[in-house]
């Protein structure tokens, strides 16, 4: 792990591990104590204050013989939390501009059925099919992005590496008869965890930008959930904004939203 994070080895594996926890994560149970070492390349007692971080705030439970495993709470809560309601008006053709500019590597593809977090941020019940795809985009300069989406399965027929590669999901929708309405999207930061800095060729722990983005039909379907984790270094998200109303409101509504890449 980088030694230039000002935050001792068993917080950043802390905050990694309870990021990955509200993510739907180890549904099956966490590694063991011996994983997560060689997983962040820590002692075991580094390992063991994180854990016993995490359990003291009751986000996982510790028991011998049986694991470690997480605790349910409030399905889709960090997918929901304070999201940005947007319209799509210019993110379409935002979107087609970029991938000109890149190149994607389909890193995985496949239908599961819905964690309770998947399940949360499109209006479905756990357990309902999805189509799941993880790639990474990247620049001349190396990756940009490592990007997760989940679409439902009864909104379009999976899609192939072939086409995921060439075109993005959400043009790939619109091909299949998808009215594209509305999102809401929310900006966050992340650290980034072994499988995610590998691919984005960053140290384990380092900062990342989360954009996660629900996207809607014009019947309020949510049809697309994508949670992109994105370096800092080779991207910008910008916004204009405009005053509405009084100066005392000092309410601020965008007029436009772009992303640009370095």
């Amino acid at each position: 792990m980088s030694s230039t994070l000002p935050l001792p080895k068993y917080h950043r594996v802390y905050l990694v591990l309870r990021e990955q926890l509200g993510d739907g994560r180890f549904s099956a149970g966490l590694p063991g104590e011996f994983a997560l070492m060689q997983q962040f390349g820590v002692a075991r007692v580094t390992v063991r204050r994180a854990l016993e971080q995490l359990a003291g705030e009751g986000l996982i439970t510790r028991r011998p013989g049986r694991g470690t495993h997480p605790v349910a709470h409030d399905a889709g809560r960090a997918a929901r939390s304070a999201p940005v309601q947007t319209g799509l008006t210019g993110l379409l053709e935002n979107i087609v501009s970029v991938s000109l500019n890149t190149t994607v590597k389909v890193i995985a593809l496949d239908t599961i059925a819905a964690s309770e977090p998947v399940a949360g941020a499109l209006g479905l019940a756990p357990g309902e099919r999805v189509h799941k795809a993880v790639r990474v985009r990247s620049t001349r300069e190396g990756p940009l992005s490592h990007i997760t989406t989940y679409v439902p399965a009864g909104v379009a027929r999976p899609f192939g590496r072939r086409e995921l590669a060439r075109k993005p999901i959400l043009l790939l929708l619109e091909e299949a008869g998808v009215k594209v309405g509305r999102a809401e999207q929310s900006i966050s930061a992340r650290l980034a965890d072994a499988e995610v800095a590998d691919q984005l060729q960053v140290a384990v722990g380092s900062a990342l930008l989360a954009v996660r983005r629900v996207i809607f039909d014009e019947q309020d379907r949510a049809v697309q959930w994508l949670h992109g984790l994105y370096r800092p270094d080779r991207y910008e998200y910008q916004m204009q904004l405009s005053r509405v109303g009084s100066i005392d409101a000092k309410v601020w509504v965008r007029k436009d939203v772009t992303a640009s890449f370095h």
